[in-house]
C-alpha cells in the first residue's frame, strides 16, 4: 500500500455523511482521559494496522465480523481492533492475534452496491489483550490500557525530530505520483505530535509487521525515531525508482532519435547514390572472390555474407556476423609460401644459428631433399626433446629461415581449456577461433613452421583435455580437415610443419607421443659451450648492452673457467647470464670512464662474479664403500655418490637419502646377491648376520629413484664388506637383477657429459649400452674409457682393486 493512499475515503461515503475533522491536541487529551473499557468485542483485521486518531475504512466479509459490527453499531459503537499475525488465517483464534490493539469507534456503516459491508472506524487509544471472555458469536476479551509514554526531557530535540518527520513525509508526497495532493494539506494541519506520528505510521509504505511494532512501542520518542528510519528508506527507494525511470525514458528517447536519424541518413545516402552497408558487403564479396578456397568453402562464405546483408546494422548479431566473415577472409586458405630447395644454403643457415644439433639439422635437410625430388609431401611432425637451454625453441626460427617459410609459435605451457585449441562456437559472446587458426592467420600462409612450445606441460581440467584436442592437429591423416568450432569448416593443416618441444616425454599423452617423430636434443660438452659462447652468446650480449666488439674480449681459457666453475647445466642459459654479467660490468667501467684492458682474464672472474660454485667432482678412493654413480635429470646428467657404512648388529639394512621404491629394491637385490656369492669375493657368510648396513645417497632433500644405480650400490656394498679400494676416477651406471645380470639404462649421453664435468676417466656400462655409445659423436667421448659388462661379478672385478683401505675393519675378514 503506497503512502497516504487511504487518507481520502469520501468517495465511498454518500453525500449525507458528515465530514470527520482532524484530531486536535484538545481532542487527544479528551480521548486519553476516557477510561478503557474492561471488556471489548474484538474485530480481527488483516493487511493493515489501526493507530489511535486515524480514520480507516474497512470492508467486512466474515460472518462473525459482520455480526460484531452490527451489534456494536446499534449499541455503544466501541470495539477493539487487533491485527492478525498471519494474514492467511480465515477464522482467527486468540492465538492468531497480536496482543496490542486499538480501541475504535464506528463512525459509519455502509452497505455497498456489490453487497459487501464497509465501516468507517476511528482509532482512540491502545489496549493490551489479557484473556478471552467469549468466542461465540465473536471474540470478546478482557483488556487493559496500554498508555503512551510522552517525552518529558529534551523537548526541543523531540520537536526537531517531529519536524524532520513532517519534511520527509512532504517530500515523499511530492515525489510520488500515486499520492493525492490533499495529503500535504493534512500533514501540514495536524497539530498533535502523537497523532501526526500515528497518521504517518498508518499511511506509510511499510509491512504490516513493521506497523505492528510501531503500535507496540509505547515510547513516543522512540516511535518517532523508528518512523524516521522507515521514511528515510522509503524516500531513498522512491528517488532511486524515479532516477531509473528517468534514465529508461532518456535511453528510449535516445534510441528513437538515433533510429529516425539513421532512417534519414539512409534516405539521403540512397538519394546521393551510396549506402555504407551495401558498400561494405560489396567490398567483402570482392575480397571473397580473390580467395583461393574450394567450392564448398566459397558457397558457405556466400551464404554467410548474404545473411549479413539482410541484417540490421544496429542489431546485436550484426557485429558477431561481421567478425566471423572477416575471420574467414583473413585465414590464408590454400595460400602457401614457396619452399627454397637450396640444400647447401639451408645447411649454412642451420650451422650459422646453432652449433651442434646434428640430428635435427640432418632431419630438416632430408625433408628438403625429398620435397625437391617429389615436389609435394606432407610435412613431418617433429618433437625436439631435451633439457632446458639447449636451443630447442630458437631452432624453429632457423628451420623457418632455412625452408623459406613463415614462422609462428604457440606456447602450450599451462594450457587447460580444449577451446584454446579448437575455438568456441560463435554463438558465445566474445567467441574466437582456436589458437591454432589464430596463429595460422597471423603467419599469413597455410604452410608455416609452427612451434608448439612446451608440449609436455599441457594441463587438463573440467573444460576438457587439450592433449586429446591436439591429437587431430598432429595426426597427418586427420589434420588435412581440421575442424575449428568457430570457423565451422574444415581447414587443411597437412602442409604446416609442426615442431614441438618438450623437456620430458613422460608427461606427454601416449597417443600424442606416437604421432610425433621424437628427436633427442642432448646437452653440450664444455668444448661445444665454449664455441657457442664465442659464436652466439658473447656477440648477442655485446649488441644488447650497447658495446663494441673491441671493448671486451673473453678468451677461450676464461670461457672454459666460466663453463666449468660457474655453471652446471646441459644447456647454455646459465652461461649466457654469466656472460651478460661480464658485459654489463664492462659497460659500467666504460660509463664511469675507468681504465681497463679489453681482455677479461680467468683470474678476473671472481671479483666480478663472486666465488665459483662447488661442483660435484670425483672424490678420492681412500674410504671403503663410497662409489660414484651417474644419474639422469630433467636438466641433464649428474653424478651422485653411494655411501655405505657398517656397524655391529644383526644384519639390518637401513636406506636414507630420499630414495624411491625402485632404488630401495636395487639396494635389497645388491645385498642379497652379495650374500649368495660371498665365497666368490672372499667373504664369510656369517658376516652379513653380525653387521648392520647403512646406505645413504647425499643431497637428502632431492628425491632419487630409478634402477640405474644398481651396479653402483652393489660395488659400494662389496667395497665396504671387503674393505677394498674402488678404482680411481671411476663411475658407473646400470640396472641389476637377482640373477646377477647387468641391464642397459637410458640417458647415456647426458650421463657421459656429467662424468666429463666431474673429471671422471673410466665408466662401467652394460654391454647392451655399447650401441648407444657408438651413436655418440666421438668428440664427446674424448678422454673416457668404457668398460662393458654382462654380470655383477664383472663389475666387482673391474671396479675394486686388491688394495685395502687405510685402517680396515679387521673383523670383517673371512
Amino acid at each position: 500500500m503506497s503512502m497516504f493512499e487511504q487518507i481520502e475515503f469520501q468517495d465511498i461515503i454518500d453525500t449525507e455523511t458528515e465530514i470527520i475533522p482532524l484530531i486536535t491536541s484538545e481532542d487527544e487529551d479528551q480521548i486519553n482521559a476516557e477510561e478503557t473499557p474492561q471488556e471489548l468485542p474484538i474485530l480481527p483485521i488483516r493487511n493493515t494496522v489501526l493507530f489511535p486518531g486515524v480514520v480507516l475504512p474497512i470492508t467486512v466479509g466474515r460472518d462473525k465480523s459482520i455480526k460484531l459490527i452490527r451489534e456494536a453499531y446499534a449499541g455503544t459503537r466501541t470495539i477493539g481492533v487487533v491485527s492478525q499475525k498471519d494474514q492467511e488465517v480465515e477464522d482467527p483464534e486468540i492465538e492468531d492475534l497480536n496482543t496490542i490493539g486499538t480501541v475504535a469507534k464506528i463512525v459509519r456503516m455502509l452497505k455497498m452496491p456489490d453487497g459487501s459491508t464497509t465501516v468507517i472506524i476511528q482509532g482512540k487509544k491502545r489496549f493490551e489483550l489479557l484473556e478471552v471472555v467469549e468466542v461465540d458469536p465473536y471474540i470478546k476479551a478482557r483488556v487493559s490500557a496500554f498508555p503512551e509514554i510522552k517525552p518529558k526531557r529534551e523537548i526541543k530535540k523531540f520537536e526537531a525530530l517531529v519536524g524532520s518527520l513532517k519534511d520527509l513525509a512532504l517530500q515523499i508526497i511530492k515525489q510520488s505520483p500515486n499520492i493525492p495532493s490533499e495529503a500535504s494539506f493534512a500533514i501540514k494541519n495536524i497539530e498533535s505530535y502523537s497523532f501526526l506520528i500515528n497518521f504517518i505510521s498508518s499511511n506509510m509504505n511499510a509491512a504490516v509487521s513493521d506497523k505492528q511494532k510501531l503500535l507496540e512501542t509505547a515510547d513516543l520518542r522512540k516511535r518517532a525515531e523508528m518512523v524516521l528510519e522507515y521514511l528515510t528508506k522509503e524516500l531513498q527507494m522512491l528517488e532511486l525508482k524515479n532516477d531509473i525511470q528517468s534514465k529508461v525514458k532518456t535511453d528510449i528517447d535516445q534510441q528513437q532519435r538515433e533510429y529516425f536519424l539513421h532512417q534519414q541518413m539512409k534516405t539521403i545516402q540512397e538519394e546521393l547514390g551510396g549506402n555504407p552497408q551495401e558498400e561494405m558487403v560489396a567490398e567483402l564479396r570482392a575480397r571473397g572472390e580473390k580467395k583461393k578456397w574450394n567450392a564448398k568453402t566459397a558457397k558457405a562464405f556466400t551464404k554467410e555474407l548474404d545473411r549479413l546483408e539482410r541484417m540490421n546494422p544496429q542489431g546485436a548479431d550484426f557485429s558477431v556476423q561481421l567478425n566471423y566473415i572477416e575471420t574467414l577472409l583473413d585465414l590464408p586458405w590454400n595460400e602457401y609460401s614457396k619452399d627454397l630447395f637450396d640444400l647447401k644454403r639451408a645447411q649454412k643457415i642451420l650451422d650459422k644459428d646453432h652449433y651442434g644439433l646434428e640430428k635435427v639439422k640432418d632431419r630438416i635437410i632430408e625433408h628438403l631433399a625429398v620435397l625437391k625430388l617429389k615436389g609435394n609431401m606432407k610435412s613431418p611432425i617433429i618433437c625436439l626433446y631435451g633439457p632446458p637451454g639447449v636451443g630447442k625453441t630458437s631452432l624453429g626460427k632457423s628451420i623457418a629461415e632455412a625452408l623459406g617459410r613463415k614462422y609462428t609459435r604457440m606456447s602450450l605451457g599451462g594450457l587447460r581449456d580444449e577451446a584454446e585449441i579448437r575455438g568456441h562456437r560463435k554463438t558465445y559472446i566474445g567467441a574466437l577461433p582456436g589458437r591454432i587458426l589464430q596463429n595460422i592467420k597471423k603467419a599469413g600462409t597455410s604452410n608455416p613452421v609452427f612451434i608448439l612450445d612446451e608440449i609436455d606441460k599441457l594441463g587438463r581440467d573440467s573444460h576438457g583435455d587439450p592433449s586429446s584436442a591436439m591429437l587431430e592437429v598432429l595426426d597427418p591423416e586427420q589434420n588435412a580437415a581440421f575442424y575449428d568450432n568457430y570457423v565451422e569448416m574444415d581447414y587443411d593443416l597437412s602442409n604446416v610443419m609442426f615442431v614441438a618441444t618438450a623437456n620430458s616425454l613422460n608427461t606427454i599423452h601416449p597417443a600424442l607421443r606416437d604421432r610425433m617423430e621424437i628427436i633427442e636434443v642432448n646437452g653440450y660438452t664444455v668444448e661445444e659451450k665454449i664455441e657457442i659462447a664465442k659464436r652466439h652468446l658473447l656477440p648477442k650480449q655485446i649488441k644488447d648492452n650497447g658495446l663494441k666488439a673491441t671493448q671486451i674480449k673473453i678468451g677461450k681459457a676464461t670461457l672454459e673457467k666460466l663453463v666449468v666453475e660457474y655453471t652446471n647445466e646441459s644447456g647454455v642459459r646459465g652461461l649466457e647470464k654469466r656472460i651478460s654479467k661480464l658485459v654489463r660490468h664492462r659497460a659500467m667501467q666504460i660509463a664511469l670512464e675507468e681504465t681497463f684492458e679489453p681482455a677479461i682474464l680467468p683470474d678476473q672472474l671472481e671479483p666480478i662474479l663472486g666465488p665459483s660454485r662447488a661442483k660435484d667432482k670425483y672424490q678420492d678412493n681412500e674410504v671403503a664403500g663410497v662409489v660414484t654413480g651417474l644419474a639422469w635429470t630433467a636438466t641433464g646428467g649428474d653424478i651422485l655418490f653411494i655411501e655405505t657404512s657398517i656397524t655391529k648388529g644383526k644384519g639390518k639394512l637401513t636406506l636414507t637419502g630420499n630414495l624411491g621404491d625402485v632404488m630401495k629394491e636395487s639396494a635389497v637385490i645388491a645385498l642379497e646377491y652379495l650374500k649368495s656369492h660371498s665365497a666368490e669375493i672372499g667373504l664369510n657368510p656369517d658376516v652379513f648376520e653380525n653387521w648392520n648396513v647403512h646406505m645413504h645417497v647425499p643431497e637428502g632433500a632431492t628425491p632419487k629413484d630409478g634402477p640405474s644405480a644398481g651396479i653402483t650400490i652393489l660395488t659400494a656394498l662389496a667395497s665396504q664388506f671387503t674393505q677394498r679400494k674402488v678404482k680411481k676416477y671411476l663411475a658407473m651406471t646400470g640396472e641389476i637383477t637377482l640373477r646377477g645380470k647387468v641391464l642397459p639404462v637410458g640417458g647415456i649421453k647426458e650421463k657421459i657429459l656429467a662424468a666429463k664435468r666431474a673429471n671422471i676417466k673410466e665408466i662401467i656400462l652394460s654391454s647392451k649400452n655399447e650401441q648407444d655409445i657408438n651413436e655418440i659423436n666421438p668428440r664427446y667421448l674424448k678422454g673416457l674409457t668404457f668398460h662393458y659388462v654382462e654380470n655383477m661379478m664383472d663389475v666387482i672385478d673391474k671396479a675394486l682393486t686388491n688394495q685395502k683401505v687405510k685402517n680396515p675393519i679387521e673383523t670383517i675378514d673371512s
